[in-house]
């Protein structure tokens, strides 16, 4: 099937934010110039606009967000879909268990820095070499948002935090893990798709938006593990203006995490074991 395939000739932004919070009764809790609320609705659209192959309707029928604890825990006041809490850094393996239940369900997280890449990391590395069939939105903001600034995984070599105050000194502190060269760093089939773009500009957004509809497709086809890394701001924490967060990751960040695709198996793994759809 081709992509026009499975989109909705009609779609209605429903999916992503609920009623509640166009009438301003529930808002938003992401602080100003923060990226998740922008990925969330990149995700929604996506999800209102996909259809499931086998009923034909809104792929949010059929999916299932989980998240685990971080900034991405309030995901569930905006997805009109499924959602379920996950242990600190178990939400990658709490989703492959619930996709083995229902193998027809979309299952996909939202994570975060430590979530993934600090207290997740094993759960997150083993789940992608078994090439598990379900999809990974990780937000780099290169430092733990929701509680309180501290150094992340990601945090880069002499960037300050509340933890760091002087900088993150490689000799101490280790360096900035990255997540996408990581899980690419085996020369195995799978993972099926890795890539990161950013939220810094209306060219990114397309281009995630383009990755979120591969990576769902690819986990309708059973083909499997998917991760869309997200280069995102965090103004409150790295004490800057929403403007100068956008600057510093294009100035810094990317020059640490490059953006593209970093494996994209989709076509191999369908030629060699075919589609369930």
């Amino acid at each position: 099937m081709k992509l026009e395939d499975y989109l909705r000739k009609t779609p209605n932004p429903e999916a992503y934010i609920r009623e509640m919070n166009y009438s301003g009764k529930e808002g938003t809790h992401y602080c100003p110039g923060c990226g998740h609320g922008i990925v969330c609705k990149m995700i929604g659209e996506v999800l209102d606009e996909m259809v499931h192959p086998k009923t034909g309707k809104s792929l949010k029928e059929h999916s299932l967000v989980v998240a685990s604890v971080g900034c991405a825990v309030f995901d569930y006041h905006f997805y009109s879909c499924d959602r379920a809490q996950a242990p600190h850094g178990r939400a990658t393996s709490y989703a492959r268990m619930r996709k083995r239940e229902d193998p027809n369900m979309m299952v996909f997280t939202h994570q975060g820095d430590g979530d993934l890449l600090g207290i997740g990391l094993g759960p997150t590395v083993e789940t992608a070499n078994r090439n598990e069939p379900i999809t990974v939105f990780f937000v780099n903001n290169a430092i733990y948002g929701m509680t309180g600034g501290q150094m992340a995984p990601t945090t880069l070599e002499n960037q300050r935090s509340s933890t760091s105050p002087k900088g993150r000194f490689s000799k101490y502190f280790g360096y900035p893990l990255r997540a996408c060269e990581l899980l690419t760093s085996q020369d195995n089939e799978g993972p099926a798709f890795i890539a990161r773009t950013s939220v810094r500009n209306d060219s990114d957004l397309k281009t995630l938006k383009d990755y979120i509809r591969k990576a769902f497709r690819i986990q309708l086809k059973g083909l499997g593990f998917s991760m869309i890394e997200l280069i995102s701001p965090c103004p409150t924490n790295w004490g800057m203006t929403p403007k100068q967060s956008i600057e510093f990751i294009e100035k810094e960040m990317l020059k640490v995490y490059p953006l593209g695709v970093f494996r994209d198996n989709e076509d191999k793994l369908e030629k060699k074991y075919g589609s369930l759809i």
